[in-house]
């Protein structure tokens, strides 16, 4: 005898598992939290048609108690079942991007600094390969004047300046 639960799967079709679709509206929830702390010009600019989520949205920053949130951030997640999350992920990944690539040029710049420190006077090849045209004399002089530092105990005001001088070097002619 034939279950008819066994039918859908016969014929190719597979329905999600209970495990599988508390997966999708907890990631529903999760990204409906990520909207409501999005502000009102971002949220404008996201493609969300339905009226009833963006009041459910908007009202969220009214909420101060932590319970009432919890609940209204679940009926979020049940409104968002009707919307399809994928034009709205790439969205916020579009809207996300610059501050993620500034983060990532941020932190070469750091390990390019403490290359450069470590390498001590020699490090100074390492950024004049990437950038031909920054100033040998300067990066030279912030180096010894870094080691300097570190013998004296004094704070590293040569570091921060030599990160400034990469970041310098790094906005005027890129990534080099």
């Amino acid at each position: 005898m034939r279950d008819e639960n066994n039918d859908s799967e016969e014929d190719g079709e597979f329905l999600p598992s209970k495990s599988e679709l508390k997966r999708q509206m907890l990631a529903r929830q999760t990204l409906g939290e990520q909207l409501t702390r999005l502000t009102e010009k971002q949220l404008e600019t996201l493609p969300i048609n339905d009226e009833q989520l963006l009041r459910a949205i908007r009202e969220t920053r009214r909420i101060s108690s932590k319970n009432a949130l919890r609940r209204h951030l679940q009926y979020i997640g049940k409104l968002m079942r009707d919307v399809d999350p994928e034009p709205i992920n790439t969205a916020l990944e579009q809207m996300h991007r610059p501050d993620r690539e500034a983060t990532a040029a941020f932190h070469a710049l750091e390990n390019l600094r403490e290359e450069v420190l470590a390498a001590g006077v020699a490090g100074v090849e390492t950024v004049l390969q990437r950038w031909p045209q920054a100033d040998r004399q300067q990066l030279r002089q912030l180096v010894l004047q870094h080691q300097r530092e570190q013998k004296q105990g004094k704070p590293p005001a040569a570091s921060r300046k030599l990160f400034r001088y990469l970041r310098e070097l790094h906005e005027l002619y890129g990534e080099g």
